[in-house]
C-alpha cells in the first residue's frame, strides 16, 4: 500500500520521489524543449504557506550537495527547492564541461535570469508563500543568488556561498531591494582583491542592505566535502567553514523571513 501511495506522489508530480523530497520536472511554459528537473523538499510541521528558498547548484550541475540543503531547510519549516538550471538532459561529466556549461549561463545573464525566476516560479506553484521568499547558491549558484538581487526579482534575500561576485560587463547598477549575504572564504584564490573592492563599492552604489562574512583558512567551494581537503588546489572542504556559514545562513533567513 505504502509503495503505491508513492507512486501515485510520483506520477502526479511528474517526478521521482526520493528519500527525503521529490524530484521535479518543469519547463519554460510548460513549452520548451528543455525540461528541467529540480528538487523538492516540503516544509516540516508548517502550513502550506510556507517561506521559501530557491537553491542555486555549483558548476558540476543539480548534486547531491544541493539537495542535501534543500532537505535541511525543509526540517528549518522551509519549503526549498533545488533549481536545475542546465537541464535534466545537461549533466556535466567532468570539470571541462561544468566549466563550459557554467560559462554560457554567466556570458549570458538573461537567460540565467530566466532560469532562475523559472524556479522561483516552481517553488510558489508548489506552496512557497510568494511573499517570503529566498534565493541561495553555491559558487556558480552564488552568483546565481546574486544575480536575482541585480535582477530586482520579488526576494526577500539572497545569499551567495562562496560565488563569484562580479556582475555582467557594462551593466548599470541599479537599486537593490533584496537582503544580501555573501559567505566567502578568506583564502578563496578565485576572487581577485580588486573584484571584491568592486564588488562592495556595487553595494554601496546599489544603496543594497548586505553584508559580506570571511572564513578562515578557507577556499573555494568550503561547504561541498566532494572538494576534497587540499587547500592548494584551490577548491576544498572546510567543515569549520561550512558549519558557520550554516549558521550565518540561519541567521539571516530567521531575520528576512521571520521563521
Amino acid at each position: 500500500m505504502k509503495i503505491l501511495f508513492a507512486a501515485i506522489i510520483c506520477i502526479a508530480f511528474t517526478s521521482c520521489v526520493s528519500a527525503q523530497g521529490v524530484d521535479i520536472e518543469y519547463s519554460e511554459n510548460n513549452f520548451s524543449s528543455i525540461i528541467l528537473q529540480g528538487y523538492f523538499a516540503k516544509a516540516k510541521n508548517t502550513k502550506d504557506k510556507a517561506p521559501g528558498v530557491v537553491i542555486i547548484h555549483e558548476w558540476m550541475g543539480l548534486t547531491e550537495h544541493a539537495k542535501n540543503s534543500a532537505d535541511k531547510l525543509s526540517a528549518l519549516g522551509y519549503h526549498a527547492f533545488a533549481a536545475d538550471i542546465y537541464g535534466k538532459n545537461y549533466r556535466p561529466k567532468n570539470i571541462e564541461e561544468a566549466a563550459q556549461f557554467a560559462g554560457k549561463y554567466k556570458k549570458d545573464r538573461a537567460l540565467y535570469h530566466a532560469r532562475i525566476k523559472l524556479a522561483i516560479d516552481e517553488l510558489i506553484k508548489l506552496g512557497a508563500d510568494p511573499n517570503q521568499i529566498v534565493v541561495m547558491g553555491y559558487c556558480f549558484g552564488g552568483t546565481g543568488a546574486l544575480e536575482a538581487a541585480r535582477a530586482g526579482f520579488p526576494v526577500k534575500g539572497v545569499v551567495s556561498f562562496h560565488g563569484a561576485l562580479d556582475k555582467a560587463p557594462n551593466e548599470p547598477i541599479n537599486p537593490i531591494k533584496a537582503k544580501v549575504l555573501v559567505l566567502h572564504g578568506a583564502d578563496d584564490p578565485y576572487e581577485p582583491e580588486q573584484q571584491i573592492k568592486d564588488f562592495q563599492q556595487e553595494m554601496r552604489t546599489a544603496k543594497a542592505d548586505w553584508q559580506m562574512i570571511y572564513y578562515a583558512n578557507a577556499v573555494h567551494s568550503f561547504t561541498n566535502p566532494q572538494a576534497g581537503n587540499d587547500n592548494s588546489k584551490g577548491a576544498a572542504y572546510n567543515a569549520v567553514a561550512d558549519k558557520r556559514s550554516w549558521e550565518h545562513l540561519k541567521v539571516f533567513l530567521k531575520e528576512v523571513l521571520g521563521q
